[in-house]
């Protein structure tokens, strides 16, 4: 007992030191914040209550409405801790798909019913604790949970082409795989010691790649294709699509830096839904996009910029000061070519297609119009 007393206070203090570094990171999200400070008082509620239980169930009849009341907390809790860690990656699946509450509100009742029903559990006159009918109901619920934890990280690393996610996903079967434990073994009190590590692990996690996003886009940013650079040393085939605004100089000079932003805000928008999960965009420069992709098939690279090009186009009918976007690609499909020879030959393209932009157009004529590149290829 005095060992479970131990860990528990250590997992506790390491909890509120946790929100002490959720409440100063500057690298973590706004909006990630709220659900994990979310997750640690649940958790450290969780953890309580099983140590209530563990105190009050010593046959002193007169903790029985304690060991009770301890039960119905740790039952009725548990299966949040998933939706908790949920709410954290991608908040916005369990607003749009509220019926998955279903189960863990079920499960709820279920716990509050137990003491008079023998649901999940029963503590007798003497304060004896006994397992009820229903309690493969709450394993049920629980195995629910965690698999909604794991199809949700899949769902939003599948939307958002999200290179984090086999190890979110790694980190979901951890925790799952932690939390069973006692579900098998009641007597092995190792669940919350487990959720308590993986809530450092998702912070550190997530702190690192909410630290990759350009706040103003929403695509990466420039540390992060630099690091991208590296690990593409050696892939056997990829493209890069490098692109530029149109005298975005004059926009800004004209216009004002704010709507410059807008400007750049938009661009960034319709670049990442133009293009298909086997790109990731980059924002490297105040005007520049980089985009690394899989797809080495000059035909599709193209269509997807046509889909660009095309909204641009459409963009441009609701603000006409919209400026153009000139582009270059450039195609490797041959193994240890070097990743900074393709970055500057469509870098090259896309200078290329801005002079022969400029030769046909004035600059004022420039904003607005269709954007257009010119394909490169390395082989």
């Amino acid at each position: 007992m005095s060992t479970y007393i131990a860990t528990c206070s250590i997992d506790i203090a390491a909890l509120f030191l946790l929100c002490v570094l959720i409440h100063s990171s500057s690298m973590l999200n706004s909006y990630r914040k709220k659900p994990f400070l979310f997750g640690i008082i649940l958790t450290v509620t969780i953890i309580l209550a099983e140590g209530g239980t563990l105190l009050a169930t010593n046959g002193d009849a007169a903790l029985r409405g304690f060991n009770i009341l301890c039960n119905v907390a740790g039952f009725a809790l548990t299966p949040v801790v998933p939706l908790a860690l949920i709410a954290i990656s991608d908040i916005g699946i369990l607003r749009a798909y509220k019926f998955l509450f279903l189960p863990t509100v079920v499960n709820l009742f279920a716990a509050v019913f137990s003491p008079s029903f023998r649901l999940y559990f029963y503590v007798d006159a003497s304060n004896h604790y006994e397992r009820g009918d229903y309690f493969p109901v709450f394993i049920v619920v629980s195995i629910l949970n965690l698999s909604l934890l794991l199809a949700s990280i899949l769902h939003t690393g599948k939307i958002h082409n999200y290179p984090i996610k086999g190890k979110m996903i790694s980190l979901a079967l951890f925790t799952a795989a932690g939390t069973s434990i006692q579900l098998v073994s009641a007597s092995v009190y190792a669940s919350w010691h487990c959720v308590t590590l993986a809530l450092f692990l998702y912070f550190v996690l997530l702190s690192e790649f909410d630290s990759s996003f350009d706040t103003l886009t929403g695509l990466y940013n420039r540390a992060a294709f630099e690091k991208a650079a590296k690990q593409m040393a050696g892939r056997e085939a990829f493209s890069v699509i490098v692109l530029d605004v149109n005298n975005f100089k004059d926009v800004n000079d004209t216009y004002g830096h704010d709507y410059g932003d807008t400007v750049l805000k938009a661009i960034g928008g319709i670049i990442r839904k133009s293009l298909d999960n086997h790109c990731a965009c980059y924002r490297v420069g105040g005007d520049e996009f980089y985009i690394i992709c899989r797809e080495t098939n000059p035909k599709r690279i193209e269509y997807q910029l046509r889909n660009m090009t095309e909204a641009l186009a459409k963009e441009h009918e609701n603000d006409i000061c919209l400026p153009t976007v000139a582009y270059g690609y450039s195609i490797s499909r041959e193994g240890g070519l070097d990743f900074q020879k393709i970055l500057k030959e469509a870098d090259e393209q896309m200078y290329r297609s801005k002079k022969l932009q400029k030769a046909r157009e004035s600059p004022s004529e420039t904003v607005g119009r269709q954007s257009s590149g010119l394909p490169g290829m390395v082989e």
